[in-house]
């Protein structure tokens, strides 16, 4: 079996990860599964336009059209993706239904002092690429300023210490997944204080559509946890339109039987905040998140989004 994945650090421990679980499934030596690492367009625009936002390059898309162009092709078997960056919709002839157990979908706030984003003093410079992360510190901190800062832990990493900017954020999962928590200085963010991006922290496996030996295969590590609370999460994101150029926040999570959502919504400049929290029962987490979206439109107005 052909895993096709990105070639990032991050993106190749989560193959591996997946590697070892349809090893550990199916009773099959891992050597039977080869990882596939595959450059795509994000991957490219990052290497060549490192100061330029990824709105202005292209949307979600921008790390799985060629992954699923190959996945299509026959050139890979199954695709694992960082669920945070798929589109809510695939390709016809290809499904995803498959997702690992969610790792810790918190931000990680990153500084040479382990702190607070309270704990920054007065225009302080912040960097992230992620207009969701920029829009919310803006909306808690106004008086901070944000920059571009782009690439991989690593590449992120080097710039904080090059003095770019005084803080960053991490994705907690994407440290826990790297190994590396303690060698960097954080603090993990409570929901409460900053909502992470819809799907943070969870892998999905994408599939062709057909192949049901695939299919019976991943159904064996299939995480229905994480796929419930996915389903109000992406379906909130669906409602919304979303996409890189949206400052879209949320995170469903379990509570014995039933489910928690919550939801926010800003202004890209960060002038503008709305959140909703809604609970309900786990199996509607689907029509949870479409109601919780429409809630939130109708609070918004036409033009909450429309800062171009």
């Amino acid at each position: 079996m052909r895993i096709g994945t990105r070639g990032s650090p991050l993106a190749l421990a989560q193959a591996h990860e997946t590697r070892g679980r349809l090893a550990a499934a199916s009773g099959l030596p891992e050597t039977a599964f080869e990882i596939v690492p595959i450059r795509t367009t994000g991957d490219n625009a990052r290497m060549i336009a490192q100061d330029r936002p990824l709105k202005e390059i292209g949307n979600k898309g921008l790390f799985t059209r060629e992954i699923e162009e190959q996945l299509l092709d026959g050139g890979i078997d199954i695709a694992v993706h960082s669920m945070k960056d798929m589109p809510t919709e695939q390709p016809a002839g290809l499904v995803l239904d498959c997702y690992l157990p969610r790792e810790d979908p918190r931000d990680a706030f990153v500084a040479p002092v382990p702190g607070r984003l309270a704990d920054l003093p007065k225009g302080a410079v912040v960097g992230t690429s992620s207009l969701r992360r920029r829009a919310q510190v803006l909306s808690r901190r106004p008086d901070l300023r944000v920059v571009e800062f782009r690439g991989n832990v690593q590449t992120r990493l080097k710039k904080l210490a090059d003095g770019v900017a005084e803080a960053t954020f991490l994705a907690m999962a994407g440290l826990k997944r790297l190994g590396r928590p303690e060698e960097i200085p954080h603090l993990a963010v409570a929901p409460e204080e900053m909502l992470p991006a819809i799907a943070q922290g969870a892998i999905g496996i994408e599939r062709r559509a057909d192949d049901t030996a695939v299919a019976a295969l991943l159904e064996a590590i299939h995480d229905t946890d994480t796929a419930l609370r996915l389903a109000a999460e992406r379906a909130f994101l669906a409602a919304l339109d979303g996409s890189c150029e949206t400052p879209i926040a949320g995170l469903a999570e379990l509570e014995g039987g039933a489910l928690r959502l919550r939801g926010e919504i800003l202004r890209t400049d960060g002038t503008e905040a709305l959140a909703d929290d809604m609970r309900g029962a786990a199996q509607d987490g689907a029509a949870m998140g479409r109601e919780m979206a429409a809630r939130l439109l109708e609070r918004a107005g036409p033009d909450f989004f429309d800062w171009r």
